[in-house]
């Protein structure tokens, strides 16, 4: 058995559970806390999700102009990096996809690697097009926007120079 089955049989596994209202209930609450220290301890080389492509992305705040950091899995495609307002499928947008529209300026971290990147929210045919490519990494996005009846915010992260 190879990295790659043992990797796509987990998927279909991690979707079944994700989209359960009882794991994001607990989830919600326990994995940000939990991937912010795997973060710092492993200098972002380690996100609870391993099968997944994880980053810690810092806003500045909306109303509060403080820098706020939030785990997320992002999907990589074409050398940029795009980072999806799922919010484990509840009704509201994740508050960090309000503050990226507000300060679109931000900082990734990838595998303990701090980037400046701007973020911009796509809409309309450039969403489209993008779409089955975050949901072909995780078609869990497909259920939450189902479950909950809203278009999930789609950001594309592009690098900044230092």
């Amino acid at each position: 058995m190879t990295f790659e089955t043992i990797r796509a049989a987990t998927k279909r596994v991690l979707v079944v559970i994700t989209v359960h209202p009882l794991y994001v209930a607990i989830a919600k609450r326990v994995l940000p806390p939990i991937d912010r220290a795997m973060y710092a301890l492993t200098g972002g080389r380690i996100f609870s999700m391993t099968f997944f492509s994880g980053l810690l992305l810092t806003t500045t705040g909306r109303k509060t102009g403080q820098r706020r950091s939030v785990p997320l899995l992002y999907v990589e495609h074409r050398g940029l990096k795009y980072v999806i307002g799922s919010n484990f499928g509840q009704r509201r947008h994740p508050v960090w996809t309000l503050n990226l529209i507000a300060t679109p300026e931000a900082v990734i971290s990838v595998k303990g690697r701090r980037i400046p990147v701007k973020a911009r929210l796509l809409d309309g045919d450039e969403r489209a097009l993008i779409w089955p490519v975050l949901t072909a990494a995780w078609p869990a996005f497909d259920h939450y926007t189902d479950r909950t009846g809203r278009t999930l915010r789609v950001f594309e992260l592009t690098e900044l120079p230092d």
